[in-house]
């Protein structure tokens, strides 16, 4: 059982990577800065980093939100299993329909369900959920979007000017911040690393203290982070190309400034919480920082319509997994029979959504389509460029003096 668990664990990782590759990739390849496929391949490797440089939120996973060590409750490997069936299919369906959800809040959803129906109430550590959990799931989206929207504001101000003649408003050269998104994107990855896989290890190392095998209160082994950080790597590169098309284009009409101001605002906000062990959704301060440079750019909407399903998907998110991990250890209590049952069902469920996915395909090549939006902002700038500049010859021309003399 604790090889099926470390087995289905490493699963979850795998769609955590594909899951959140958007959350550091959508906004540079909206703008034309990195092409898809370097993206994610960068995003893959920097991730496979991260995973190494922090551990804190995997003891907030592993030792905080279920009680697990004498004097508290002593959580089964089915117990996990059961949560981390839920956590699963919520990352598939919200993964099938495009929505930019919460891997983390699936998690402990599916756990806190799968803990509360197997064991009871009381195998839930409360204050712990609050000020690591729900208090960062409240605040952190909204201190990204103010952070997002300051940012962007201050890059459009910083790179205007006045002509001294005329007094009319000029627009310097903002090719700069494009090149600037490959640095701030590959932070966003290494700071994704530095939380989300934790959490994987988390739950590793939950299972084994509740098998007995390791001592409660200790971090992570040097295999569990190591297994985690391939995992996580290798679902990063997978793409989840679909979500990146949602934050790319979805959200509102990205450019190089903003997506700059973005990226730099959801890595601040994610190294800060790995560093104090807040298990951060890092999918809804990247969505908050997205909505924050679009209102901060004048100019420019945000599509509220998809901010609202966004959301609904971050409001059910928890509940969702949470009913999925409830219903999977109620069935996984009634013995090896119905963890056998659970396994079937939700292994089937998984691939009748890959299935379905591969009806609709969404590639590189479709995430190509929002890079060339970004290809067309330069061709439009080069040619209003080329018109600016005949038109300053002509003026030149009809300036010059007349020669009279014949």
């Amino acid at each position: 059982m604790v090889a099926l668990v470390i087995a289905l664990a490493l699963f979850f990782d795998f769609t955590n990577g594909f899951h959140d590759t958007a959350n550091a990739m959508a906004t540079p390849i909206a703008t034309g800065a990195i092409k898809p496929k370097t993206a994610v391949t960068l995003a893959a490797i920097l991730n496979l980093v991260g995973a190494f440089l922090s551990t804190e939120v995997a003891k907030t996973v592993s030792g905080g939100i279920i009680r697990e060590g004498s004097g508290g409750v002593q959580i089964t490997p089915d117990i996990i299993f059961a949560g981390l069936m839920g956590a699963i299919l919520w990352n598939m369906i919200t993964w099938l329909k495009g929505l930019p959800s919460s891997s983390s809040h699936a998690l402990f959803g599916g756990l806190i369900g799968a803990a509360v129906a197997g064991i009871g109430f009381n195998s839930v550590n409360l204050e712990t959920l609050l000020q690591k959990v729900i208090l960062p799931a409240v605040f952190a989206p909204l201190i990204a979007a103010i952070v997002a929207y300051i940012c962007t504001r201050l890059a459009y101000a910083l790179t205007s000017r006045h002509d001294p003649e005329t007094g009319t408003k000029l627009t310097q050269k903002r090719g700069g911040f494009r090149t600037g998104q490959i640095f701030t994107s590959s932070l966003v990855a290494l700071a994704h690393g530095t939380n989300d896989a934790q959490k994987t290890m988390g739950i590793i190392t939950l299972v084994l203290i509740a098998a007995g095998t390791q001592t409660p209160g200790s971090g992570p082994q040097l295999w569990v982070i190591a297994a985690c950080a391939f995992a996580i790597a290798i679902g990063t590169y997978a793409g989840g190309w679909r979500i990146i098309r949602t934050m790319g284009a979805g959200l509102t009409e990205v450019k190089p400034a903003q997506g700059f101001a973005a990226e730099t605002s959801t890595a601040s906000a994610i190294l800060a919480s790995s560093h104090l062990g807040f298990a951060l959704s890092t999918t809804q301060v990247a969505s908050g920082s997205v909505i924050g440079s679009g209102l901060g750019r004048r100019g420019t909407s945000v599509r509220w319509g998809m901010v609202g399903k966004i959301a609904l998907g971050w409001l059910f998110t928890l509940p969702a997994a949470g009913i999925v991990g409830a219903l999977t250890a109620l069935l996984v209590k009634t013995g090896v029979v119905g963890v056998v049952i659970a396994a079937v069902a939700g292994t089937g469920a998984v691939l009748y959504m890959f299935l379905v996915s591969r009806q609709s395909k969404v590639g590189h090549h479709n995430a190509v389509e929002v890079e060339e939006a970004g290809q067309a902002v330069r061709f439009a700038k080069k040619k209003a460029f080329a018109r600016a500049r005949a038109r300053a010859n002509e003026s030149a021309r009809a300036n010059e003096p007349k020669d009279t003399e014949r």
